[in-house]
């Protein structure tokens, strides 16, 4: 879904120019003919829509510098491109102080503006990483931190809004890498419990001997190597959400305790007479049919109907590919941070591409091939070439790659022009092939016959290959031999040549 910016402008004729030239960079345009207008358009139920806003400043009425003034107590603050007829220094320092990211001199040229533009989005995009990740760490995440533009993630948003309002035990179901830890969050970020802290456990990474005492915790002795008393995973979550990814991996042994933590709330920490009470959220995920899980003895069926009580579906990538474009932006803003890079995005070629892609492994495999591209990219653009192994498996887009070059004959061989001032008889001179594809010419080393030349006959041919190169010039002529010019001028003598005067 292209990003979309709001042009503001009380100039009729600009504010079409500003829209034509909007609609070509490939972004969708609102617009608003004044101040009111436009904040009118800022606080409607659809302005999580506007990316951007490319504001005059100087209006009749609500100017720019009024319209940012109201922008800060909005709940959500598009990025704000400023532009001025004057070029007035002043009038941009305040702007920028006021919030602005950029301003534009009016009348400004397309390629100005589109700089402009993917700049302060790149801005806008790394900014929000920056705050999605401490909403994460602070366990405030909400589902409007989630990138999920298409309809089958709206419907996710929508039920997982109404799990947050209740205490209500949440089941959420969905393929490896789809984010259901993302929504986990989201859930504890929205709710009550959103300043208590939010405990993950993967049941499939723990082994089977420990899973009690990791869960429900054990005290000092309790087995073989408890040095030392532990309190589990139901204790750090008291208060807060516990999330358990993976449930279907937990053995049953684990299953007939968690039932009982959930229906007395309280637990049996291993090696404990007493009992510990708790008061924890659940929150489970699975990537497996647990009423198959059921049905094979490897599930308890009571748990199965204790867990799922607001089950959410979330749906794999292939389902929503119109949220492939975002989340690409999305982590290439973030990787590019981390790769000290300065990379804009996909080109239309490659996002087509990734659209068109099944993503079996979901946005985890996405944000892998994102980075992969990042690190190979020595543009600004990612293309095609830099996603070769999605590339592959999407028709028409197949990278290929061009074969190696044979290897070159790095054998010296006789041939070429005749060295300059050389008699008929002398040999020509030798054409050594090197490895970057380019010939370098020099003195043969053997004669007509094959016989080794002697030095001064190498040394004359010397002589003449730089007077002829050089044209004369005896003082870069001794130089470039490293002689003295009367040693040169004797050894010339010698040879019948006949100098040039400097």
């Amino acid at each position: 879904m292209p990003k979309c910016v709001l042009v503001v402008d009380d100039d009729p004729t600009h504010r079409r120019i500003l829209e034509e030239i909007t609609r070509r960079f490939g972004y969708e345009v609102q617009s608003a003919d004044g101040g009111e207008a436009a904040l009118a358009q800022l606080q409607a139920g659809n302005a999580g829509d506007i990316s951007l806003v490319l504001l005059d400043l100087v209006m009749p009425g609500t100017d720019g510098m009024a319209v940012l003034s109201a922008m800060r107590s909005l709940p959500k603050k598009p990025p704000v491109i400023v532009q001025t007829a004057n070029g007035s220094i002043d009038a941009a320092i305040a702007a920028m102080r006021a919030g602005a990211v950029d301003f534009v001199v009016k009348p400004v040229s397309p390629e100005r503006l589109e700089v402009s533009i993917k700049n302060a989005l790149k801005i806008e995009a790394l900014a929000g990483e920056i705050s999605r990740m401490k909403a994460s760490a602070d366990g405030k995440l909400g589902f409007s931190d989630l990138i999920a533009g298409s309809e089958a993630m709206e419907r996710v948003i929508e039920i997982g809004q109404r799990a947050a309002s209740s205490n209500i035990p949440v089941l959420i179901e969905g393929e490896s890498g789809v984010g259901k830890e993302l929504i986990a969050r989201a859930i504890q970020g929205e709710g009550a419990r959103k300043t208590k802290p939010f405990v993950t456990v993967n049941c499939g990474a723990i082994p089977e001997n420990l899973v009690e005492s990791i869960l429900f915790g054990h005290e000092r002795g309790a087995f073989t190597g408890a040095t030392e008393k532990r309190v589990g995973k139901f204790v750090e979550a008291d208060g807060g959400t516990l999330f358990l990814d993976e449930i279907g991996e937990l053995p049953l042994d684990a299953q007939v305790k968690l039932l009982r933590a959930l229906q007395e709330g309280e637990i049996d920490p291993v090696g404990s007479k007493q009992s510990v009470k708790v008061d924890i959220r659940l929150i489970s995920a699975t990537n497996q049919n647990l009423i198959k899980l059921v049905q094979e003895g490897r599930f308890r069926e009571d748990l199965y109907y204790r867990l799922n009580v607001f089950p959410i579906w979330v749906p794999p990538l292939r389902e929503r590919l119109a949220d492939v474009p975002e989340l690409i932006r999305h982590f290439t803003a973030r990787f590019a941070a981390e790769e000290g890079k300065r990379i804009d995005g996909p080109d239309a070629e490659a996002e087509a591409m990734l659209q068109r892609y099944s993503w079996p492994g979901n946005i985890r495999q996405l944000e892998n091939a994102v980075f992969r591209a990042v690190v190979l990219a020595d543009s600004p653009t990612l293309t095609v070439s830099e996603f070769p192994q999605i590339a592959a498996h999407v028709e028409g887009y197949a990278v290929t790659v061009p074969p190696a070059p044979a290897p070159r004959d790095l054998t010296p061989h006789i041939d070429g022009p005749v060295v300059l001032g050389q008699s008929a008889d002398t040999p020509k001179t030798i054409h050594v092939p090197t490895r970057n594809g380019k010939d370098s010419v020099g003195i043969p080393a053997l004669s007509a016959n094959g016989d080794i030349r002697s030095l001064e006959d190498v040394e004359a041919d010397m002589i003449r290959l730089a007077f002829g190169r050089y044209r004369g010039r005896m003082t870069e002529i001794a130089k470039r031999l490293g002689i003295g010019r009367s040693t040169l001028y004797r050894k010339m003598r010698e040879i019948g040549l006949e100098a040039r005067p400097n």
